[in-house]
């Protein structure tokens, strides 16, 4: 027993020791890689024609990523963009929100999108309007379509002695609630809203990839494909791997001597010692703790 909490002990103290541990080492580099890097940096930014950028995990809140877009947007040479997607798709309103600023500069600058994993409903979306989709033979595409959750916990609810009190002031106002089941009225309303945000997904999809609305039901309907099936459908453009995606990305922005947007120094040590840090706790974790 005492060996077992220790272990835990172990666990929770090791990201603290780490730290404690190379907090010096960590400082010191930090500051003089950004002091002999600042100005080596700043020149080769400058010089950049081409940037990569990452679409990664479920898209909630856009507000980084376009943060991020907008700074390469800012590089004086850019001539093309290559997105590389790894997302299941997220909400409506920020995944339309980044299709519309890949759209945007897809219209600048050529836009090429590589699928690492799973490029799926709104990681889909993103980025249907770039000039080339290549993805990986082993990734996961599609699954174009819209779903609203809900649940009734009325009887859990009943059970432990909670009563609910509304006051509204609108026939629908209350659709979707959890309290109570649904009344026709209002699923049939959470019904329309679902198929208008749909049809608004495959408008989009049929005109960015050139494809046929009516049959629509062949790559929509919230089905997910392999990649060779998605290239035969034509969701995709191309199966390939990253060094393909940005090769295409080099051909595409017609630049001779290309030069990618390299991560500052100080963010790719950071990486590491994230990375360090994380396979640290990770090997304590293996160790039967869990």
């Amino acid at each position: 027993m005492w060996e077992w909490i220790k272990r835990i002990g172990r666990v929770l103290v090791a990201p603290l020791e780490f730290v404690t541990r190379y907090f010096k080492a960590l400082l010191f580099l930090v500051i003089v890689v950004w002091i002999f890097g600042a100005n080596e940096g700043s020149s080769a930014i400058n010089e950049t024609n081409l940037a990569e950028i990452s679409l990664k995990g479920a898209i909630l809140n856009p507000d980084s990523f376009l943060e991020e877009l907008e700074r390469i947007e800012s590089l004086p040479r850019l001539a093309g963009v290559l997105l590389v997607v790894d997302s299941p798709g997220g909400a409506i309103a920020p995944s339309v929100e980044i299709s519309e600023e890949i759209k945007r500069l897809s219209a600048k600058v050529p836009v090429v999108v590589y699928a690492q994993g799973v490029m799926a409903s709104g990681g889909y979306y993103a980025g249907i309007w770039s000039k080339r989709i290549i993805a990986n033979k082993g990734s996961l595409i599609g699954s174009i379509g819209v779903i609203f959750n809900g649940a009734d916990v009325s009887e859990l609810a009943s059970k432990i002695g909670i009563k609910t009190q509304t006051i509204k002031a609108g026939k629908y106002k209350e659709a979707g609630t959890f309290m109570r089941p649904w009344n026709e009225d209002e699923e049939g309303e959470i019904k329309r809203l679902v198929r208008k945000q749909y049809e608004m997904f495959v408008l989009d999809v049929a005109e960015a990839r050139g494809l046929d609305q009516e049959v629509s039901p062949l790559y929509a309907e919230g089905r997910v494909f392999s990649a060779t099936e998605a290239l035969e459908l034509g969701l995709i453009d191309q199966i390939g791997i990253k060094s393909d995606a940005k090769r295409a990305l080099e051909e595409l922005s017609g630049v001779k001597e290309p030069l990618w947007l390299q991560k500052e120094p100080w963010e790719k040590y950071m990486e590491r010692w994230m990375s360090q840090a994380t396979l640290q706790l990770s090997t304590l974790l293996a160790s039967g703790i869990y």
